[in-house]
């Protein structure tokens, strides 16, 4: 009798950073916005845009491209905000994370993810949960908690903190 791995479907979130499409569970996605200026927060991370009220809460808005070492956001009439729950370093956060275009939700079955390619040196690809190859190219499935460090955690959170006393 051969047993095979039992295969699952999740369904993701895919949205483009320029020409590269990336995608996050949509299970973490809490709403997707129009894209608008935030207020600036001094002395933040270069990748944080600063903070945007969202239902009356202040919620930290970080440029993902910035992030992933990718030129900075220029914002279009396509540009949107990702709202996001997740927990990084056992701390609750919700952000938005500014995507130049949001596509759709996608299904994936779990035989369709790949690992993150080995290119032969060391970079870091922790955050990489795994690639769907498309006909259109790949899609590259981001971990946000590998993404963000639990120094950005902290800073992050302090940006909701200083917002909150304002």
């Amino acid at each position: 009798m051969i047993m095979t791995k039992p295969t699952f479907e999740a369904q993701f979130v895919t949205f483009a950073l320029g020409s590269e499409v990336f995608a996050v569970p949509v299970t973490v996605v809490r709403e997707i916005l129009d894209f608008e200026p935030s207020f600036r927060i001094p002395s933040g991370p270069d990748y944080l845009m600063g903070l945007r009220n969202v239902r009356g809460q202040g919620v930290p808005v970080i440029d993902l491209r910035l992030k992933l070492g990718l030129a900075p956001t220029v914002a279009t009439a396509q540009t949107r905000v990702l709202v996001v729950d997740i927990t990084v370093a056992e701390r609750p956060l919700t952000l938005g994370l500014v995507a130049d275009r949001v596509f759709e939700v996608a299904a994936f079955r779990s035989d369709q993810i790949e690992s993150a390619p080995d290119i032969g040196i060391r970079w870091n690809s922790d955050y990489i949960e795994g690639v769907v190859r498309r006909e259109s190219g790949f899609v590259v499935l981001i971990d946000l908690a590998r993404l963000l460090s639990a120094n950005d955690a902290f800073a992050l959170a302090g940006a909701e903190r200083r917002e909150a006393v304002a």
